[in-house]
């Protein structure tokens, strides 16, 4: 019965047989933030709270929280990611998972992004970077002009 949801912050939360969340980051954000060269996260029997810092990456394009989908306790870390960041680039949704947290309810895992929704607000993240692009381009080509008068 594995499910997986998502969240604004390029995380997604993956339920599990066992009543636990397996959590990591997308492979949207592993692209967008760059090479992963440090993972800080929280130790086995911490609590994690829903939308609170649960961890911190650092890649080639800075320092990047980690934000808890869901709130439970730590059952679990990814010492492999620990020892070997990189597997988050080469494989974000499987071997690059960061925690297995228990949750005692799922509501708050149902509340999050349906992959559906979650490729809905891609779409929409990537339409804002094109119009972006096509503004600074318009930009350039406007003060190209300027200079040529």
């Amino acid at each position: 019965m594995e499910e997986t949801r998502f969240t604004l912050e390029h995380i997604w939360a993956r339920l599990d047989d066992d009543n636990c969340v397996t959590i990591g980051i997308t492979d949207y954000a592993q692209e967008e933030w760059g090479e992963v060269s440090e993972a800080t996260l929280p130790e086995e029997g911490d609590e994690v709270v829903k939308e609170e810092q649960f961890g911190v990456l650092i890649s080639s394009l800075g320092k990047h929280s980690l934000y808890a989908p869901v709130t439970g306790e730590v059952t679990e870390l990814n010492e492999e990611v620990l020892e070997n960041p990189e597997i988050i680039n080469e494989n974000p949704l499987t071997d690059g998972w960061l925690i297995r947290v228990s949750i005692s309810s799922t509501i708050e895992f149902d509340e999050l992004l349906t992959e559906e929704e979650y490729d809905e607000v891609l779409r929409d993240e990537l339409e804002m970077d094109e119009d972006d692009e096509d503004d600074e381009e318009e930009e350039e080509d406007k003060e190209e002009e300027d200079d040529d008068l």
